[in-house]
């Protein structure tokens, strides 16, 4: 519109974009017009700045993980200053947004987490797609790059296992252990030798196992917790799926909870 603003990501093609007021933003790179920088990672989460063209926000904290979600923060903060709202609103609502629900959700943060005995910090992710378990866990594991990470995934498809095993395996793989329940079927109907053995023949971390959901809370409140009392800087645990994995979150947590 006339007299409006258009803002896009730094880097991506012009599509012949007639705006007359066009800024591009950034994750990091200085040569955008709104971009975030001294980036720190801290508590579970980031403080940074964000500067555009003619402003700055200093230290802003985002308490949720992956960079993604600071470059989220970023073009959001741009729009908030194009608003003329005032720094200290924006740095106050930033801190104060606890993230979409299954996007990187804190279950069980680092405050909370350092409260229990286990010491277990537990984020669940709607995350299913090869490309979204890769950020999913490369995020986490930077945030908590001394805590073993445990990842529980749920497959979401028959069609989308059997097309995509050899990039689950590999994203999958970035973990330190890895439980893998069995395929969510959704709208489907079983496709003939697909399951989430076809994964886990695939993956080359060896820590790694198909479980049900009975066995896997038995685990947990067994094998799995008797494993973390011997950690010296707790754990993190992930559950990850966009199936019916998100009626375990409650017995997940009270698991850890009454365990501490």
């Amino acid at each position: 519109k006339p007299g409006g603003l258009l803002l896009t990501r730094f880097g991506i093609a012009d599509k012949d974009f007639t705006a007359g007021n066009h800024l591009r933003y950034s994750l990091q790179n200085t040569s955008a017009d709104i971009y975030s920088t001294n980036i720190m990672m801290k508590g579970g989460g980031y403080h940074f700045d964000v500067i555009g063209n003619d402003w700055v926000v200093e230290n802003i904290r985002l308490n949720m993980g992956g960079m993604h979600n600071v470059e989220n923060v970023t073009v959001a903060i741009a729009i908030a200053k194009y608003l003329e709202i005032d720094n200290d609103k924006i740095r106050d609502a930033v801190a104060g947004f606890k993230g979409v629900k299954r996007r990187f959700e804190y279950v069980i943060d680092l405050a909370e987490a350092e409260k229990l005995k286990h010491n277990i910090v537990y984020i669940d992710d709607y995350a299913h797609h090869p490309e979204e378990l890769k950020a999913l866990i490369t995020s986490a594991k930077s945030l908590f790059p001394k805590r073993k990470c445990t990842v529980i995934f749920q497959p979401h498809l028959f069609s989308r296992t059997r097309d995509l095993a050899n990039e689950f395996a590999a994203a999958l793989d970035l973990a330190d252990e890895v439980l893998l329940l069995p395929i969510y079927p959704a709208r489907e109907l079983p496709i003939d030798g697909v399951n989430s053995e076809m994964i886990l023949k695939k993956m080359d971390n060896k820590n790694a196992d198909v479980i049900t959901p009975e066995l896997l809370l038995q685990y947990l409140s067994s094998t799995y917790l008797e494993t973390v009392a011997k950690s010296s800087y707790g754990q993190l645990l992930i559950t990850a799926g966009a199936g019916n994995i998100d009626t375990l979150i409650k017995p997940i947590k009270e698991i850890v909870e009454k365990f501490s």
